[in-house]
């Protein structure tokens, strides 16, 4: 795990505050039990930036994570910042997947929280039989695991 952090005058205002948020989500989603260890991410955009995202450095756990701790990474999985940083390559792989498919993917949430994984588990996927689970009609997309995503290939 890189011990290499990032101050405000290295980065842009724009960039500064979207690590604080960053950060500040990791945490709630670590508050609220929906963080699994380090096998979960969660990015974000740089405002000012679209071809670069934030994520947390590889081997952190949402609680530890802060504004200064984040990684910046392009779309092509070369780090910006900090120098030396490392990522999760799946969750490189993932993330960035997403980031690329469209402007919209600003943050992007990679969980495992139990109602997900019993979701993952059905075969008929999120089955839309109450008004909360409607929200998400049309809106849910799927992939089955094939192992580790690690090759730049699977985007």
């Amino acid at each position: 795990m890189t011990t290499a952090t990032v101050t405000p005058d290295m980065v842009s205002a724009a960039e500064w505050q979207a690590r604080v948020d960053l950060a500040a989500c990791y945490r709630l989603i670590d508050h609220f039990g929906m963080s699994d260890l380090v096998y979960t991410h969660i990015t974000l955009r740089v405002p000012d930036a679209p071809d670069r995202f934030l994520i947390n450095p590889f081997g952190s756990l949402f609680g530890d994570v802060t504004a200064s701790s984040l990684v910046t990474i392009d779309l092509d999985g070369a780090v910006i910042h900090p120098e030396g940083g490392r990522v999760n390559p799946a969750g490189f792989i993932v993330h960035s997947a997403i980031h690329m498919k469209g402007d919209d993917a600003h943050c992007v949430l990679h969980t495992h929280s139990r109602a997900g994984m019993a979701v993952a588990a059905l075969d008929s996927g999120l089955m839309m039989l109450n008004q909360k689970a409607m929200q998400f009609h049309a809106r849910v997309g799927y992939h089955d695991f094939e192992g580790l995503a690690l090759a730049t290939e699977e985007r």
